[in-house]
């Protein structure tokens, strides 16, 4: 399972077309977690600022279109603080089908991620 947090209404931006964030037309992948763990860190750095609800994707990689490429994560980041985890690149748009489910991110006053939180 791959995990992918991004605000809920790029999500559902465009719902009839494979799911393309920013980050695939800036450096050619969509940028995916390998555990629940480090979800809450990498909520918190990287959209702490975002407005309105996050969500964390839940993509079953073996339905994805494209290719999965894993590669170290940068010192500094969220995800080096967790040895052995690898930052998982998805090389292209997700199509709808591999989401297999959503949770949502609860956030304090502050944008710092709280937990993870079931979705309907």
């Amino acid at each position: 399972m791959l995990y992918h947090v991004t605000a809920l209404g790029d999500w559902l931006t465009d719902a009839h077309l494979p799911y393309a964030p920013a980050t695939l037309a800036k450096d050619g992948s969509v940028h995916c977690l390998p555990g629940k763990e480090a979800v809450l860190a990498v909520a918190t750095r990287y959209h702490g600022r975002t407005m309105g609800p996050l969500v964390v994707l839940l993509i079953d990689e073996g339905r994805l279109d494209v290719p999965v490429q894993c590669t170290e994560p940068a010192p500094g980041t969220p995800l080096s603080a967790f040895p052995g985890a690898f930052l998982r690149r998805v090389l292209g748009p997700v199509n709808r089908n591999a989401v297999v489910g959503t949770m949502g991110i609860v956030r304090d006053d502050e944008g710092r991620a709280q937990a993870l939180i079931e979705r309907d």
